[in-house]
């Protein structure tokens, strides 16, 4: 695998390194031996998916408290999403600083996002499904999250929503998370 820095602090861009031939290809998407060689936390408590029907769908932005927070490691695994994180660390030099990528089926990148981070995707394409690793159990009473359209990160959405949970959509400003 290879590890690309992001510009916020602890958070990682991950691209398989393929091996080729007549068949097609193999690589890993997940080493521990890789992750703990750089002081990132390799656990996985449970993995989930996310099926979007339709492009334009907006996810997020969410996160878990303390002390559930959680390190998640996203890619998709059919059509594409704009991902973003927030840095939500208040002793972190990123604080308040977003950054977007794209991940698809296609490239195959991964984002792994630390704790204290929010996420959150914007579908590219109907019929997206998204793949999540997470280090930490569910825990309802520690979900919290931001508006997506928050003027404190400013976030360039690609796309019109055209699909949003009420529930995201009544996010609390990044002031009322706190």
């Amino acid at each position: 695998m290879i590890f690309r820095e992001t510009p916020l602090a602890g958070a990682w861009v991950l691209e398989p390194e393929r091996f080729e031939d007549e068949r097609g290809f193999f690589a890993r998407t997940w080493c521990r031996r890789d992750f703990e060689a750089r002081g990132l936390d390799p656990g996985i408590a449970q993995c989930s998916v996310s099926w979007n029907h339709r492009r334009g769908t907006l996810r997020g932005l969410h996160l878990q408290a303390a002390p559930h927070e959680e390190v998640k490691l996203v890619r998709v695994t059919r059509g594409a999403v704009w991902d973003v994180i927030v840095d939500l660390r208040p002793e972190s030099p990123t604080f308040k600083r977003h950054f977007g990528i794209i991940l698809s089926a296609e490239n195959r990148h991964e984002l792994y996002i630390p704790k204290g981070m929010a996420h959150g995707f914007q579908t590219l394409e109907d019929g997206t499904e998204v793949f999540y690793q997470i280090s930490e159990f569910y825990a309802p009473d520690s979900a919290r999250g931001c508006r997506w359209d928050d003027p404190a990160f400013a976030i360039p959405w690609p796309e019109p929503v055209t699909v949003m949970s009420e529930k995201d959509r009544t996010l609390p400003l990044f002031e009322g998370t706190t």
